[in-house]
């Protein structure tokens, strides 16, 4: 590869480099140690060195030097792996440079013009290299080759990138390779002799962060529940680290969020990740984050350019973002100015003529008789191309016309005509009429919508003059209206400071309605689906559910106060505007904060256009607010906990635990202060976050506790801050608003001895802005992306506390051997997310079910687990008893089991006493009788397992010789490999003769046949065919053993042993009794399946078999090289 020219003294360098090939100006060296098969003792050392310290992967063994004759100073320009490829570059400066440096005359041209051209062919590797990556070049494979090797994970896990560092173990650097793949961060070091791996899983991760330490400036550390590591000396520490957030929030989305996870189709197929796909997957969020768009739209070009802004006279720089619907601009310098374009606003595209002082001009025509003009754009024939195509497809989507019939006087008052097929819709002056096609229907509807906003219908008299207000009013109206000549006043108007500044001071009450339409673009959504919601109303209305009922509940809560929700008028749009909603979207549904929400859009917005403004914050500017877990709520409290600490640090340090502030700060998110503020100062709150997002939420909450933070420092508990807060905000007025004061009634209210003192909003907006108004909205959702792993995991901490509370009391495990069982359990179902196709049984983790049933496992990830804790291994026949375990456990039949019922049964294994594992192992070889009788055997064996037993619980059923012989089998199976081995062999042999001759016993009263005493032997054969077993199926009679089948159907129908015979039987043999009660060490095999269960479940995808398996596992075990990971003891 090419090497930007950098300076180096060749006599510093010889003694590590050789030389083997030179001309006038070039020399071709080799590193010293590489490729030498005995060499000398200079050599040796230095490829000893290479080797020890991973310098491999700073170093090349070959490099070319530019060198100027006459001086000591060199200039290395390209550096290779391997011979052939110095070469290459070689042959390259030859036939391109070597001849045409001899017409230069000056040395120094000539190093100018050598170094020049390298750094063309770096500009012009480096723009492809990208590209390069994904076709997978030589280099790639190799790391994929090795990643395999030394990890040996199933061919699903994909590798998406690598990178050389130095992984920290205390003040110990280990130089190594970190590998990122879709499920895991993986790293190999091989140091002094010593191999060190490491493997975290991407949902084993609590925090990604960059920090600092004794010896470096710049270390990412991962922070997992165990412990921190620290990873260094990175080429580019800031790429590293935004790919480690991508995938780790892709990650944890797909596994953990389910209620994210429907939603973002990139997620569904984590075969096809690669880091440019996680490159262009932040941008397209970044994209519709930055313009608030839908969810579901696609990102398809960023290109930079320049955009004619009238109001200023120049063209301003900044980058046009093209999208399936849109076209969007944003100037470089923040703020400046941003347009957003939605192609079913667009008349026109077209290229003109290019010109030095318009290079690559394109117009870009609207329905409101205005143009955008677009230059400096690259690759514009293409680009034009491909939005003219999605212009057509939009276009034929929705047809559309545009008025023609206005005066040439009023080109600056736009008017918007769309058509459908359903109604048309005409904007102008910000107005919406129905036109004369849908005249019938609109009548129709009228009879059940509300025409217009209930504040025009329930308008209140101000107590202060009235005069005044309107007077203030309406100079807000006039620069409002001076505003929209100057930069439009549709969807498509040039948003800059300026507008911000409006906003700032509160939109006049007239306005109010219809630019949150145009500001949250929920217009486009309107224009877009006629009829949709009179629809929605039509299909919901009238079906009860849970859902409804709730909304019920909390109607008449909804700004009581409000005239307009004090009678049946108001009351009726709130119910029709949330359960048209919920209709739409079941996901959400209702969510408690939407009605107060809601009430508020409908004193601004008429019926329907509330609906779209319903629809736009919940589904794009406050994503995942409103939902089962409000997730999104969450992360954005913890967003705003680092930015109190960042802008506040001394309130964060008296605080201890900002996150202390989450009970009061939770409603400023869910209603964007609504609840908590007096309504007529609230609403200018709400201007501000529908024309800047949450932005506008979190600078006002940081300035509402600047504002009281010398109060806040000196309470004494969390009551006296929410006392000190609910006061501040409860007293903030508006005093242009030229309705009434509303007070919020969700308002804490106290017995005020001393006055508070009376905040204006439009102050406090103010302050906010100039104060903390730095936030970019890059910087925010990059935060929201590293928190939201956080909420995920607090999620799951909640979730794995609930069980194991509701599990220890029941068991006699450890509480800390629980939480390792735990922590194998979700493992095994992490595994099969991992590298399976989803079974139909293996259901995907569902938060919103009871804790106890978000994980669950099948009968092969439940073999697995059985292989790797349970005491009872059998060799080959440890799968057949882990399928009757299994099949007993699984109480409702669903072919899946929770973790109360593995543990349940394990805790019988590891600390029942010796009746009670006898009981187990007769239930296991016990065949479901009707589906009645084996319901409450399940019921009885899980009230056993739990150790709540009934005095009067029902006799167990008798078993027969069938499953005496399968009974047998278990137990000599158990024996193998035990230390008493051949002693149990002969207790167990007696035992079974005599359990036989009671049998026989059992028999003569029915039959005149008997047994005679070669069935013993006849049985201890049958015990020892491992391929003769079988677990209770329909097929049970195909899979009999050969040998049973010399017994008579009859008899064998009448030979039956009960539980209390096999026990009595086996407390005859004190080394059987030994082997039951002798105690069992969990710790063990807990800390082997720690190491091993990721090699099981390698080694079963591999296609190996079982007897191979296993001697690959107990070689695992004794193995001297020390594997570590996120959940092993590291080394």
């Amino acid at each position: 590869m090419w090497l930007k020219p950098e300076e180096v003294l060749l006599k510093n360098a010889l003694k590590l480099w050789v030389t083997q090939k030179s001309s006038c100006y070039f020399i071709l060296q080799r590193r010293r140690g590489h490729g030498e098969g005995g060499g000398r003792l200079t050599g040796r050392l230095v490829g000893a060195l290479d080797a020890v310290l991973d310098s491999s992967a700073r170093v090349a063994p070959f490099r070319i030097l530019l060198q100027v004759p006459g001086s000591q100073v060199y200039s290395p320009i390209a550096c290779g792996a391997t011979l052939e490829e110095i070469n290459e570059h070689w042959d390259w400066l030859e036939q391109n440079l070597l001849h045409t440096l001899s017409v230069f005359d000056n040395k120094e041209d000539i190093a100018s013009f050598v170094k020049g051209k390298v750094k063309a062919l770096i500009a012009e590797e480096t723009s492809s290299r990208l590209a390069e990556q994904e076709e997978d070049p030589e280099k790639f494979r190799e790391a994929l080759v090795k990643f395999e090797a030394r990890f040996n994970f199933p061919e699903a896990e994909k590798l998406i990138t690598y990178y050389s560092c130095c992984c920290w173990k205390g003040r110990v650097p280990r130089q190594g390779w970190l590998y990122l793949s879709i499920n895991h961060l993986c790293f190999y070091s091989f140091f002094l002799g010593k191999e060190l791996k490491l493997v975290v899983p991407w949902v084993d991760i609590l925090k990604l962060e960059k920090t600092s330490n004794v010896f470096l400036t710049a270390t990412i550390r991962i922070t997992t529940h165990n412990k921190e590591r620290d990873f260094s000396m990175f080429l580019n520490l800031e790429e590293v680290f935004k790919t480690m957030e991508q995938l780790a929030d892709v990650t944890l989305r797909r596994l953990l969020d389910n209620e994210g996870f429907d939603l973002d189709p990139d997620l569904q197929e984590p075969s096809q990740i690669t880091k440019r796909h996680l490159e262009a997957r932040a941008q397209n969020e970044f994209f519709r984050a930055f313009f608030r768009l839908p969810r579901q739209e696609k990102l398809h070009a960023v290109v930079d350019c320049s955009l004619w802004t009238p109001f200023s006279r120049c063209h301003t720089v900044g980058r046009m973002f093209a999208s399936d619907s849109y076209i969007c601009f944003a100037s470089k310098e923040d703020g400046c100015c941003n347009v957003i374009l939605p192609l079913r606003e667009v008349v026109s595209i077209e290229k003109m003529e290019d010109t030095s002082l318009l290079p690559n001009p394109i117009i870009v025509s609207i329905r409101s008789k205005m143009a955008f003009q677009f230059i400096e754009l690259k690759d514009r024939d293409n680009l034009v191309e491909h939005l003219l195509v999605r212009l057509k497809q939009v276009h034929a989507d929705r047809p559309v016309h545009y008025d023609t019939s206005q005066d040439d006087d009023d080109m600056m008052s736009p008017v918007f005509h769309s058509t459908s097929i359903y109604s048309d819709h005409k904007f102008g002056d910000l107005e919406m009429v129905p036109s004369q096609n849908s005249e019938e229907s609109e009548k129709e509807r009228s009879l059940r919508l509300h025409p217009e906003a209930l504040r025009a219908v329930f308008q209140q008299s101000s107590s202060q003059s009235p005069d005044l207000r309107m007077s203030r009013e309406q100079i807000k109206t006039s620069l409002w209206n001076d505003h929209f000549v100057e930069y439009g006043r549709t969807v498509c108007m040039f948003r800059t400071e300026k507008i911000r500044k409006l906003v700032a001071m509160g939109i006049p009450e007239s306005l109010r309605g219809r630019l949150w339409l145009l500001f949250s673009d929920a217009v486009t959504d309107l224009a877009s689906h006629p009829g949709y919601y009179g629809n929605l109303v039509e299909e919901s209305m009238g079906k009860p559910c849970l859902v409804t009922e709730e909304i019920e509940r909390d109607l008449h809560r909804s700004l009581p106060e409000h005239p307009a929700f004090q009678n049946e008028t108001g009351i009726a749009a709130l119910r029709r505007v949330l359960t048209a909603y919920a209709h739409r979207n079941p996901k959400i549904g209702y969510c408690q904060s939407m009605n107060i929400l809601t009430s508020v859009l409908l004193l601004y917005a008429k019926e329907e256009e509330a609906f779209w403004l319903l629809v736009a914050v919940c589904e794009r500017m406050l994503p995942d607010y409103f939902n089962h877990r409000v997730i999104g709520a969450q992360v954005d409290q913890s967003v705003f906990e680092e930015l109190i600490r960042e802008h506040l640090p001394e309130l964060a340090e008296h605080l201890d635990d900002p996150s202390a502030l989450a009970s009061v700060s939770l409603s400023w998110f869910l209603t964007l202060f609504l609840s908590i503020m007096p309504l007529e100062s609230a609403v200018n709150v709400v201007d501000c976050f529908f024309y800047d997002g949450i932005k506008a939420i979190f600078q006002l909450g940081l300035a509402v506790l600047e504002a009281n933070a010398q109060d806040l420092c000196s309470s004494k508990d969390d009551g006296q801050a929410l006392m000190v807060l609910s006061r501040f905000l409860d007293h903030i007025k508006n005093e242009d608003s030229p309705g009434p004061r509303i007070g919020s009634h969700h308002a804490f209210f106290s017995d005020d001895q001393e006055p508070c003192p009376v905040t204006d909003i439009a102050d406090l907006i103010r302050d906010s802005y100039e104060k903390f108004g730095d936030q970019s909205v890059e910087q925010i959702e990059r935060m929201r992306s590293r928190h939201r792993i956080r909420v995920l995991q607090g999620h799951e901490d909640t979730t794995k506390q609930n069980v194991l509370r509701v599990v220890t009391p029941e068991v006699s495990i450890l509480p800390e051997d629980l939480e390792e069982l735990y922590d194998l359990f979700k493992r095994e179902h992490m595994m099969s997310c991992y590298w399976e196709q989803p079974r139909p049984m293996a259901l995907r983790h569902d938060p919103s079910r009871p804790y106890a049933e978000q994980y669950r496992i099948d009968v092969r990830q439940f073999a697995h687990l059985f292989q790797l804790v349970s005491p009872w291994t059998c060799g080959a026949h440890t799968e057949i008893l882990a399928e009757r375990t299994f099949r007993l456990l699984d109480e409702n039949m669903d072919h899946l089991i929770e973790f109360k019922a593995f543990v349940s049964c394990l805790d019988v294994m590891y600390n029942g006493e010796m009746n009670e594992k006898i009981k187990l192992l007769y239930r296991l070889h016990i065949p479901p009788g009707d589906a009645t009788d084996y319901q409450k055997q399940l019921k009885q064996m899980i009230k056993d397992l739990a150790k709540e037993k009934d005095k009067g619980e029902t006799e167990l059923p008798k078993m027969s010789q069938r499953e005496f012989i399968q009974f047998c089998k278990t137990l000599y199976s158990m024996f193998h490999e035990d230390p008493e081995e051949n002693d149990l062999y002969q207790a167990i042999a007696t035992v079974t003769t005599l359990l036989l001759q009671i049998g026989e016993v059992g028999q003569r009263s029915n039959s005149s046949g008997s047994f005679s005493q070669e069935g013993g032997g006849e049985l201890q054969v049958a015990a020892l065919s491992p391929e003769q077993d079988s677990v209770f199926t329909d097929s049970d009679t195909e899979t009999t053993p050969p040998d049973s089948g010399a017994l008579p159907e009859e008899a064998e129908g009448d030979w039956t042993v009960s539980l209390e015979h096999i026990l009595a039987s086996l407390l005859t043999e004190q080394s059987l009794v030994n082997f039951f009660e002798k105690p069992l060490d969990i710790k063990s095999k807990l800390e082997n399946a720690k190491l091993n269960q990721y090699n099981l479940k390698s080694f079963e995808m591999s296609g190996q078999s079982q007897p191979e398996l296993k001697q690959d596992m107990r070689r695992a075990c004794h193995t001297k090289a020390r594997m570590t990971s996120s959940w092993a003891v590291s080394p």
